[in-house]
């Protein structure tokens, strides 16, 4: 799965996710960190990337309406750092697949996917 990954998600999450084989990209890589929501979320679209992401600004699911685009993780998580972040994404790998084109978001205690 092709996945691009928010400046606001710690760059470590990359091999974590190319070990379970995953094509990941990240914003920072693509000198895309500060550039505008719109533009980001535009890469991602045209890539056909799934974005994960902790940025509020894509929390309106009709804005980022599922089956619109290759698919949103917006990870709320009430405990703060980076540590708690990439051990969250890491357990829920797995069902990224079954995701693609969804809107996702994943807290500390749930996980709601709204579906095509």
């Amino acid at each position: 799965m092709k996945i691009k990954l928010d400046e606001n998600i710690p760059h470590r999450l990359v091999d974590a996710l190319a070990r379970r084989g995953h094509d990941v990209d990240t914003v920072l890589d693509e000198d895309l960190k500060g550039h505008d929501d719109a533009a980001v979320w535009q890469a991602a679209g045209r890539e056909g990337r799934f974005f994960i992401t902790q940025d509020l600004d894509f929390s309106d699911m009709r804005r980022f309406k599922p089956g619109t685009h290759p698919g949103l993780l917006l990870v709320r998580l009430s405990e703060p750092g980076a540590d708690a972040l990439v051990g969250a994404v890491s357990a829920i790998v797995p069902e990224l697949e079954g995701w693609q084109r969804c809107f996702v978001v994943l807290t500390g205690k749930k996980i709601r996917i709204h579906r095509p």
